[in-house]
C-alpha cells in the first residue's frame, strides 16, 4: 500500500482512471494471478479451510512483492498508467480477500485506497468477481520458466565471479517452453541477468562438457532388476543426445533389447563449462553465460556501479525519491573517466541529476576507491 500511495503521489496519478487496458504480459500475469487468489481462496473458505485459503494469500503477496512489484519498479517511477492500474486492481482483490482474517487492517488500507460512497467498508464490499476464462495457466507457467531462468542466471553468475551488476554480451538458454515465451517476458530475463541478448542453447555442445549417471534411486523404483543394465545404457549413450531428448521431457534407452522411458529425474547430468563460458542447470534446463568482457561492457558495468553509488548516497543525504540534483565528480581512472564520460546522460537520468560536472571534489559525498572516485550531490 505505501509503495502504490509513494509513487501514485509521486507521478501525480489518480485512481479513479485506473484501467485495465493495454496491459504487458506482465500486468495480464498479475491480474490473472490476482484472479486465481479469489477463486482459490473463496473455494477454500466454501470448504472452511481457512489454512489453506491463508497459504493462497501469502504465495500471491509474496509474487506479488517479490516479482511483479520488483520487476515494474521503473514503470512505477514513470507513471506508467497499466502498471499503477494493475497493483491498485491487485490490491484490491488482496484487501478484500484477507478482510476475514485481518477486518481491521483491510478496513485501514481499504478506507486509503478504495472508500466510495457505494462501498465505504471493504466489509460492505461485493466479493471479488472469478471466472476460469480470466485465469491464465499458459502465463502463469510462461512466467514461472522466466523466474527459474532467472535464478539459473543468478546461480551461473554466483559461479563465475562476475559482479551483478556487469553487463554481458549474451546468455545461451536451453528449456522447455523457452522459444514460446513473449519478448516481454524474454526482456525481464535480459534485465534480471543482465546481458544484452538471448539465444538458443540447442547445438551448442562446444559450450560444455557433458557427462550422465543414472539416479539409481528413481529408476530402481520403477524397474527393480533391470536397473544396472539400462544404468550401463545410459553411460554409453550419446551424453549430447540424450540431454537433448531429455529436455522435451523424456527419452529412451535400449538395454538387452527392451526400450526403457527415462526423465529428466532419472539421470543426473554435470556439465562442465569450457573456458569463457559459466553454466548453470537444473532439471532439465539450462542458461549459459557468456563472459567475454569488452571495453564498452566493461564501461557500462563502471556506469552501473556509479549509479548505485550516487543511488546511495541520495538515501543516506535524506532526498525524496523526486528530488533532482546536482552531481560533480572526479576521478584519477581513466576507466571510469572514460565510461562516465561515454555513459553520462544514462547515469544522470538514472540519479536525475539536472548537472553532471566533471571537476575537483574536497568533501564528497560518496566515494569510491577501487573506481577512484569521489562524487558530490547536492539538492537541485
Amino acid at each position: 500500500m505505501a509503495f502504490q500511495s509513494l509513487y501514485a503521489r509521486a507521478g501525480d496519478w489518480d485512481s479513479s482512471t485506473a484501467s485495465l487496458d493495454n496491459l504487458t504480459d506482465l500486468d495480464q500475469w498479475a491480474v490473472s494471478q490476482a484472479t486465481r487468489l479469489a477463486r482459490d481462496v473463496d473455494q477454500a473458505l466454501e470448504q472452511f479451510d481457512t489454512q489453506r485459503a491463508g497459504r493462497f494469500i501469502a504465495e500471491f503477496v509474496d509474487d506479488l512483492s517479490n516479482w511483479y512489484v520488483r520487476r515494474s519498479r521503473r514503470r512505477f517511477w514513470d507513471a506508467d498508467h497499466a502498471a499503477l492500474s494493475t497493483l491498485h486492481h491487485c490490491l484490491k482483490v488482496v484487501t478484500q480477500v484477507m478482510a476475514p482474517f485481518t477486518p481491521f487492517i483491510t478496513e485501514r488500507v481499504w478506507q486509503d485506497l478504495y472508500t466510495t460512497t457505494d462501498t465505504e467498508s471493504v466489509h460492505l464490499s461485493t466479493w471479488p468477481e472469478w471466472s476460469d476464462e480470466q485465469i491464465s495457466d499458459t502465463l502463469r507457467d510462461q512466467v514461472d520458466l522466466t523466474r527459474r531462468l532467472v535464478e539459473l542466471g543468478r546461480s551461473a553468475r554466483a559461479t563465475s565471479g562476475v559482479k551483478t551488476r556487469q553487463p554481458l554480451q549474451r546468455a545461451l538458454v536451453a528449456a522447455p517452453g523457452w522459444d514460446a515465451l513473449p519478448e516481454g517476458l524474454q526482456a525481464q530475463i535480459r534485465d534480471e541477468v543482465n546481458v544484452l541478448s538471448l539465444e538458443s542453447l540447442s547445438g551448442t555442445d562446444e559450450l560444455v562438457d557433458v557427462s550422465l549417471k543414472a539416479n539409481f534411486k528413481t529408476l530402481g523404483a520403477r524397474y527393480g532388476k533391470s536397473t544396472p543394465e539400462i544404468a550401463s545404457a545410459v553411460a554409453a549413450a550419446d551424453a549430447n543426445a540424450l540431454v537433448e531428448a531429455l529436455r522435451s521431457g523424456s527419452a529412451t534407452v535400449t538395454a538387452s533389447g527392451v526400450d526403457y522411458e527415462i526423465g529428466p529425474d532419472d539421470v543426473v547430468v554435470t556439465e562442465v563449462p569450457r573456458e569463457g563460458w559459466t553454466v548453470a542447470s537444473d532439471s532439465g534446463e539450462s542458461l549459459a553465460l557468456d563472459l567475454a568482457l569488452t571495453p564498452e561492457l566493461i564501461g557500462q558495468g563502471i556506469a552501473r556501479d556509479v549509479t548505485r553509488l550516487i543511488q546511495d548516497a541520495r538515501k543516506t543525504s535524506g532526498l525524496d525519491i523526486s528530488d533532482r540534483i546536482s552531481v560533480t565528480w572526479e576521478s584519477g581512472n581513466e576507466s571510469t573517466i572514460s565510461a562516465l564520460t561515454s555513459h553520462a546522460d544514462l547515469v544522470a537520468s538514472e540519479v536525475l541529476a539536472t548537472t553532471w560536472t566533471q571537476g575537483s571534489v574536497s568533501n564528497p559525498t560518496a566515494s569510491d576507491d577501487e573506481l577512484e572516485l569521489k562524487v558530490l550531490i547536492a539538492k537541485a
